[in-house]
């Protein structure tokens, strides 16, 4: 037990030296692991220390982010029985600590948020959404922990699109190696928000993967509000606008015939589970309300825009189908 106090207080020695000269190098990295993990387990005190540290390093290092990242997630995850369960307690804590007047302050902090998504087994929906709303808000904005400081237009840059793919997949996402409702949501309001800026090329790649995996996914039928629905149901079945002849006018305008196979497949999109095959053979036919709701969303700036071509192209090479809607 001694021995313990001792190197504890060693470890906090060393973060109070750190956060005091605002610099931290290899060696002082290491010596921070031996002394933190000596036990085999971060006190709170000691995860508290941590924090602080990285508070007062303007620009940590590669070294230093993937540390913090990787001692923080152990404790999060790990800490409260069972281990793999995030409680709310914990995810408050860690929300309040990090949050900045509404916003995550570091790149590290951000990381460590992305990291215990994809190392919980299951974590509260408040620190999801918390979650894949610091990165929309850096998108939107230009400005946040993913721009270095840099003054980059308000695309989206290859440092999001990466974490943002991690998010939605995620094992604690809100649907596994899958993408949700919301989070489909949140990738066509950046897709309308940055359409004109200068983003990544791995973006559209991640648009169109992750919008068709919550339409031809598993468990991907989620319904519009019955108003929004019978608007467009009235839409498609006027005359010369009905669902296959709109999609199909769709599809012919300037969209390359190989373009599905660019995106590759919906399965190869995360590690397969056992019966993964099958389930997605079931789920990749457009049901009614998948078709209206992306409708919805394609008719609502009232232009096809080159990824939601893309979308339409892919879609119709992972269905085989014409993207005539299966109405259930």
């Amino acid at each position: 037990m001694g021995a313990n106090r001792a190197m504890s207080m060693h470890f906090r020695d060393l973060t109070a030296q750190v956060a005091a000269t605002g610099r931290i190098g290899a060696e002082e990295i290491l010596e921070l692991r031996r002394a933190g993990w000596a036990d085999g387990r971060m006190d709170p005190d000691e995860a508290e220390a941590l924090f602080q540290t990285n508070d007062h390093l303007p620009s940590g290092s590669r070294e230093w982010c993937d540390f913090f990242v990787e001692a923080m997630s152990e404790f999060v995850v790990n800490t409260v029985e069972p281990h793999g369960y995030v409680d709310d307690l914990m995810a408050e804590e860690l929300m309040a600590r990090i949050d900045r007047d509404g916003r995550v302050g570091t790149l590290a902090e951000l990381e460590l948020v992305v990291r215990v998504l994809e190392k919980a087994t299951s974590v509260p929906p408040a620190l999801k959404t918390y979650a894949l709303q610091q990165i929309e808000a850096a998108v939107l904005s230009g400005d946040g922990p993913t721009r270095l400081g840099s003054l980059e237009p308000a695309g989206i840059n290859a440092c999001e699109a990466a974490l943002l793919r991690r998010m939605i997949f995620a094992t604690a996402s809100d649907r596994p190696a899958a993408v949700s409702k919301a989070e489909a949501e949140m990738l066509f309001r950046i897709k309308d928000a940055t359409l004109y800026e200068t983003n990544a090329p791995e973006w559209e790649k991640l648009f169109v993967q992750g919008v068709a995996n919550f339409l031809l996914g598993f468990g991907g039928d989620e319904p519009l509000s019955p108003a929004r629905a019978n608007e467009l149901e009235a839409f498609m079945n006027a005359e010369g606008k009905g669902i296959g002849s709109f999609l199909g006018r769709m599809m012919k305008s300037d969209v390359e015939d190989s373009i599905g196979s660019a995106f590759g497949s919906l399965l190869d999109i995360s590690p397969q589970a056992p019966g993964v095959e099958e389930e997605a053979a079931e789920a990749q036919v457009l049901s009614e309300s998948e078709g209206l709701w992306m409708l919805d969303h394609i008719e609502a700036d009232e232009e096809l825009d080159p990824f939601e071509k893309a979308l339409l192209a892919f879609i119709s090479e992972e269905t085989g189908e014409s993207l005539e809607v299966v109405w259930s």
